[in-house]
């Protein structure tokens, strides 16, 4: 015990040559160490002090290590500014160059315990070391889930604001980038959907921010290559496998951040109102599901539907919607249409083409033909009430 606490004293004695010595080491072999800013770089020289110091008093008093103690006198936010790499390198720097100044500074005798014992403080640092960025690995993990989502919640009541944009910048979100919705099922296990769901994005190069809302699991998605001409669906089929069982709707592409509460308002619609579509498929476009939006109640897509389809065709004159309202009639056949107007069949062609070529709805596609017969009716309806 006497010869540690003679070897304590001695090593207090030139601690501050060897914090010094570790801060010249860390200048000359690390960038990024000379990147920091000064307040940044004095925490970095803490640190070392504190491991030094630590492993004197340890070493001199021979109890037990409290290596997690050196990480206290820095400020939280140093585990944010300098990541595990750069502290791994500043642990292995000062235990090289302990080693090296204990073998200038102090008699060879003095040395092969010294070393033995740096080697055992420098693993106990190193766990330590891991640690203190688990718990804090842990702790911005649960703030970011918090944050984000709150800033699906903002989308989904359509109320974005300057603080919901500032928040998810802190998250690293390109505000100003293209961005759409996607609504679906929460999966079976909700415990981990959210990460899991994050998770794939990062692999496949997306930018994801998700929260539960109810029994949905949302999703605002951007990626580097997404534009207005972008087809979304495809990118939803990317994150769909961490959807639960149902429909996936994807909102429309929009031009940031602030504005994706129209998509975010879309695709929750459409969640709401697949189920009336006995074949609506996996992955489908809030667009797409206009005509049961429009019927559950959607006052903007039964705007929508009756700007895209009813209102062109009533301005395109009476020949036009009197032959979509006969073809429907009529079980979408040209010749009774054809009859039924007294025109010839190809002049029916020619209308029905028009027609698609209008609304962008085939009215011999079933589909299509559903979603203009339900513009009709709530066209009509509107011109009735003005």
């Amino acid at each position: 015990m006497a010869e540690r606490e003679r070897l304590g004293a001695a090593l207090r004695g030139v601690s501050g040559q060897m914090t010094t010595a570790v801060t010249k080491a860390l200048e000359q072999q690390y960038p990024w160490f000379l990147g920091l800013s000064a307040d940044e770089r004095s925490w970095v020289a803490l640190v070392a002090g504190a491991g030094i110091n630590g492993f004197i008093n340890w070493f001199a008093a021979d109890s037990a290590i409290h290596p997690t103690r050196i990480f206290d006198v820095a400020p939280r936010m140093m585990a944010r500014r300098i990541n595990l790499k750069q502290t791994v390198d500043l642990v292995r720097t000062t235990v090289d160059v302990v080693r090296e100044q204990l073998a200038v500074l102090l008699p060879e005798t003095d040395r092969d315990l010294l070393s033995t014992a740096v080697t055992q403080y420098a693993a106990e640092v190193a766990f330590a070391t891991a640690e203190v960025y688990a718990k804090e690995a842990e702790s911005r993990g649960a703030w970011d889930e918090h944050i984000e989502a709150v800033v699906i919640d903002a989308l989904v009541r359509a109320d974005p604001d300057r603080i919901m944009l500032s928040r998810a910048s802190t998250l690293g979100w390109p505000v100003s980038a293209p961005t759409f919705v996607m609504v679906g099922p929460e999966p079976k296990s909700t415990d981990y959907a959210v990460a899991a769901l994050r998770s794939l994005a990062r692999r496949k190069n997306l930018s994801v921010m998700a929260a539960l809302h109810g029994h949905r699991l949302v999703a605002a998605v951007s990626a580097r290559e997404l534009s207005p001409a972008t087809n979304p669906l495809s990118l939803a089929a990317i994150l769909e496998p961490r959807f639960g069982a149902g429909s996936v709707v994807v909102g429309s592409i929009c031009p940031g951040l602030a504005a994706a509460s129209h998509s975010a308002v879309a695709a929750l619609s459409g969640a709401a109102a697949a189920p009336a579509w006995p074949g609506c498929p996996r992955i489908v476009s809030s667009q797409a599901l206009l005509p049961e939006r429009a019927l559950a109640g959607d006052a903007a897509a039964a705007a929508q539907l009756v700007s895209q389809a009813y209102r062109p065709l009533a301005a395109a004159g009476a020949d036009l919607l009197d032959t979509l309202i006969a073809f429907q009639t009529s079980g979408a056949s040209i010749e009774a249409t054809a009859r039924a107007l007294y025109v010839h069949p190809n002049t029916v062609r020619y209308r029905v083409r028009r027609i698609s070529e209008i609304t962008g709805y085939n009215p011999a596609d079933p589909r299509a033909a559903f979603a203009l017969q339900v513009s009709i009716a709530l066209g009509r309806l509107a011109d009735k009430i003005d």
